[in-house]
């Protein structure tokens, strides 16, 4: 079982975050960004999987600056209050939250000893695409169906470490054609996309599709075990 721990911003703002220190010396780390249904079980469990897999996961609370202590289910009325966090938390002012994803890879180097990837979801690959540019100590990024990633201004980034993308050809926050923009604008990204929709990692939502994660899964710690090793 994981264990909470605070991080402390470069501005001094402290946030919490859930980690899972694997049995044996930490190979490296991951930091996994959560959807928007804050530290909930299921990212508990994926930040579970990877220190079963040898890394030290952490999982930084992304809304801590606007609301803390979210835990959310999957309900529509669960959706609009997630949204409604995320939408608080993207009208931060610069840094905003990726002063916490830096202060959640500081931890993570410092205490794994090893370097660090970042893992997203939903939300969380949408952060993930940005800290692969903007937060200092990243090694491999591995953004899953993040929403907003394909949009013009996204798509225009300069990722400064390799970025390993999942999407799902039936989601329909993600259009397929912006997928396809986003592999032609970013050449250099190893773009994979499933028979499958939104959110198709989480097995406690409806559109969880085992096959497609478990590849997703299975793909995603080979360019782990390549970038951090």
């Amino acid at each position: 079982m994981g264990h909470l721990v605070v991080l402390k911003a470069a501005d001094g703002f402290e946030s919490q975050a859930y980690v899972a220190q694997p049995s044996i010396k930490p190979r490296g780390a991951i930091v996994v960004l959560q959807e928007i249904f804050g530290v909930n079980a299921h990212i508990r469990a994926v930040a579970e999987g990877y220190a079963l897999a040898g890394y030290l996961a952490v999982a930084p609370a992304t809304f801590h600056r606007v609301k803390t202590g979210v835990e959310l289910g999957y309900t529509p009325e669960d959706m609009n209050a997630g949204f409604a966090l995320k939408t608080a938390v993207e009208t931060l002012p610069a840094p905003g939250v990726l002063a916490d994803i830096q202060a959640a890879v500081d931890y993570a180097a410092q205490t794994s000893g090893g370097k660090v990837g970042v893992v997203g979801y939903c939300w969380g690959g949408l952060l993930t695409w940005r800290a692969a540019g903007a937060v200092k100590g990243v090694s491999a990024a591995v953004p899953y169906y993040g929403g907003g990633v394909t949009s013009e201004a996204e798509i225009k980034r300069d990722p400064a470490c390799p970025v390993q993308a999942h999407f799902g050809n039936k989601d329909h926050w993600i259009p397929l054609e912006t997928v396809e923009a986003f592999k032609q604008a970013q050449p250099q990204v190893e773009v994979h996309v499933y028979e499958a929709d939104h959110g198709f990692n989480c097995d406690h939502r409806g559109s969880y599709n085992e096959p497609a994660a478990h590849l997703a899964l299975e793909r995603a710690l080979a360019f782990f075990a390549k970038h951090l090793g």
